[in-house]
């Protein structure tokens, strides 16, 4: 049902662009460079407003667990509204609470206001998502996967070029980055609303409906899944490990190395770069000699390999080196995404991605009630304690225990084949 006319003049589609994939792909690479900015400076930000390395790894487990959570639930409610109202009104909004979040951020003077602004800055953040629907809009089926790579390279970029930046302009001031960050927010914002389209003609919408806003709904769904077996369960402990690193990977090396937002900015840099080389050159050379389920198995093996190496490290540029060596980790979320959604019939295989997004964002939610308290259990040791590492030896344990779940459930998946052969 086609919404009334007089409802988000402000944000009315622009009638003289048809919309098209360069459209979007600039409004992703600025959106991520926005949101990389901030990733290297944010844990400093906390430690300023608190009084010890154990109270700042407390409450940047606060804050992270607060946006993750108001993203979680917030999400969907946007997703369900672009389908009702069209894809650029939400994007504007989303871009408008980006920019207020970031400033005010940079202007909090207490942990408390700190935490306010990522509540509401988490809750207004579903551009990816609405993105996605975006190029979902304006792509034959058969073409989307390439077109969502196409985005997701975008994505990848700006994470490459906003850490960088965030650890260069954290190094002179760390409310700097979110200045920047915020003002990035705004050309956005100018940028959809000048010159953006819309993508969802009015005939394709519905009208907004709350029971499709629930987070849940999918997840029930995806365990549902006949023949997904224990991958749903490799899904959830490689996410929640993959997670509980973002969580502590910026304060686990501050107190392990004593690294600062610039050094912070180079290796999350290197890890978008290794990323965006294996998803967009190797991943698919790979593919030709190794099946997706030999290099699923790799892949956790890898990265539960590289883990441990981690949380061991006893040089700052042993980090580098472990990133560079563990190209096969990068291909775990892939390989495991296609394998489940080769299950689906082919009616339902955006619904399948989409709960595997939803029990990613669920992990999202958990990782920093996990790692935070993990990180806090070794904050006051000194500088180079191997023990400090012990979020990163949980991540392993996770890693791990998620390899052993692929290799049982393709062995099983190798006889049942076997058996109904014979």
């Amino acid at each position: 049902m086609a919404q009334p006319a007089s409802r988000f003049k402000l944000f009315a589609p622009r009638q003289s662009r048809t919309a098209a994939m360069p459209f979007i792909m600039i409004t992703a690479l600025i959106d991520m460079m926005a949101i990389g900015l901030i990733i290297p400076v944010l844990p400093a930000l906390v430690g300023s407003l608190t009084g010890s390395q154990v109270d700042q790894a407390f409450w940047y487990g606060v804050a992270t667990f607060a946006f993750s959570l108001a993203n979680f639930f917030g999400s969907p409610v946007l997703g369900a509204l672009s389908d009702s109202f069209g894809r650029r009104p939400v994007l504007l909004i989303g871009f408008c609470g980006l920019a207020l979040n970031f400033f005010a951020t940079a202007l909090a003077t207490t942990i408390v206001m700190l935490i306010v602004a990522r509540l509401f800055g988490g809750a207004m953040q579903a551009n990816l998502s609405v993105a996605n629907a975006y190029v979902a809009d304006i792509t034959e089926p058969e073409g989307r996967a390439k077109r969502f790579g196409m985005l997701g390279a975008m994505f990848g970029v700006g994470f490459i070029l906003g850490p960088v930046m965030g650890g260069l302009l954290g190094a002179i001031s760390l409310h700097l980055p979110f200045y920047v960050a915020g003002s990035l927010a705004m050309v956005n914002l100018c940028y959809g609303y000048f010159v953006l389209p819309e993508s969802l003609p009015a005939e394709r919408r519905h009208a907004f409906e709350w029971k499709s806003a629930n987070p849940f709904r999918s997840l029930r769904e995806l365990v549902q899944l006949k023949g997904s077996g224990r991958l749903v369960a490799v899904v959830a402990c490689s996410g929640l490990a993959q997670f509980v690193l973002y969580t502590t990977w910026v304060l686990y090396t501050t107190f392990k190395f004593g690294w600062g937002p610039l050094e912070n900015g180079w290796s999350l840099a290197a890890v978008g770069v290794v990323s965006a080389l294996v998803q967009g050159v190797l991943l698919g050379r790979i593919l030709k000699v190794v099946s997706p389920r030999r290099l699923a198995v790799m892949g956790l093996l890898s990265s539960t390999l590289a883990y441990v190496l981690w949380g061991a490290a006893t040089e700052g540029w042993m980090i580098f080196a472990i990133i560079f060596v563990n190209l096969l980790g990068a291909t775990v979320s892939s390989t495991i995404q296609s394998i489940i959604s080769g299950v689906a019939d082919s009616k339902s295989q955006g619904k399948t991605l989409g709960s595997i997004g939803g029990l990613n964002s669920l992990m999202a939610v958990i990782a920093p009630a996990i790692g935070a308290p993990l990180l806090t259990m070794v904050s006051h040791l000194p500088q180079g304690d191997w023990r400090i590492g012990t979020p990163f030896y949980f991540c392993a344990c996770l890693q791990a225990i998620a390899l052993a779940l692929a290799v049982t459930h393709f062995r099983r998946e190798r006889l049942t084949l076997a058996a109904a052969a014979a």
